[in-house]
């Protein structure tokens, strides 16, 4: 009579560890697609919970800081906004900054927030850095919505914005800017494993990169070339940019400063990829 051994038996899951730093296990995020869910909806509950105005948040949040920059920025210091109204100028940026900022600043400490989880079972630890940044997206959505509502009210009301031929591109530069949270934030937050100071950096060194962006004021309006060079450096400014003009028709577009800011995107990523696979396996201890 025939005993099956131990090498027979066929496991519904196997744990390995990764001897590959470019590894990426899409099948194993895709199985735990229900944790995913899971991580996104407690974020979303958690977030104002307990709080007097709840989820009016999302909305005031950009209303408050685009008043504060038309007032600051366009009444006093008399700054350009290629023709556009102040309003619809500041709320586009603050937009897709909003969203790109969140990305970083969740995702940057995800690994330290998460280590007493990490420390007692088993998922793909990309899942959480994924679920903050399909979080942000879905407070992203209802500040679109709010910009759209704004954006349709001067349309009708005779203002010179144009839609035009780009505005398809929109969910293209969300997938951008959402790598591109995505990818600085996992590789900031990897570097925290060991390197403890950059959590101190990280809210200073996002307000930082907003002054080079063309959230406070538009590229066209610059007249000092090198602080013009510094600021089309910055990956963010072109998706900005075609964000605007896809409504308005004004403004910076370029196509290869699109195609710059996508390969900005993937040398991210795959830096992100790398940088978390080299320190998944032994973080716990380090932390």
């Amino acid at each position: 009579m025939n005993h099956p051994t131990h090498t027979d038996k066929k496991w519904r899951e196997v744990i390995t560890n990764k001897s590959n730093l470019w590894t990426l296990n899409y099948k194993e995020i895709w199985d735990y697609r229900d944790l995913l869910i899971i991580w996104m909806r407690r974020d979303i509950l958690s977030i104002y919970k307990q709080t007097i105005l709840g989820p009016i948040w999302f909305v005031l949040q950009p209303v408050l800081t685009t008043i504060t920059f038309v007032f600051i920025f366009s009444r006093i210091g008399k700054f350009s906004t290629t023709g556009l109204p102040p309003v619809i100028f500041y709320l586009s940026g603050i937009v897709i900054w909003s969203y790109f900022a969140e990305c970083i600043t969740k995702t940057a400490t995800f690994f330290k927030d998460s280590t007493p989880i990490f420390s007692k079972v088993y998922f793909p630890r990309l899942i959480i850095p994924l679920s903050l940044v399909l979080t942000n997206l879905v407070k992203f959505g209802i500040q679109f919505l709010l910009f759209i509502a704004v954006y349709v009210y001067y349309l009708v009301t005779g203002h010179d914005m144009h839609p035009n031929i780009y505005l398809p591109l929109i969910p293209v530069l969300i997938i951008l800017i959402a790598g591109l949270g995505l990818g600085s934030g996992i590789i900031i937050s990897s570097l925290t494993t060991k390197y403890k100071d950059f959590v101190h950096l990280i809210t200073f060194g996002v307000q930082l990169i907003m002054f080079i962006s063309p959230v406070l004021f538009p590229v066209e309006g610059i007249a000092d070339s090198g602080y013009k060079k510094v600021i089309l450096a910055n990956p963010v400014t072109g998706i900005i940019e075609a964000f605007r003009f896809g409504f308005t028709g004004k403004g910076y577009f370029s196509w290869q400063l699109l195609t710059y800011d996508a390969s900005c995107m993937m040398i991210l990523l795959l830096v992100g990829i790398l940088v978390f696979n080299s320190v998944e396996k032994d973080f716990v201890d380090t932390i």
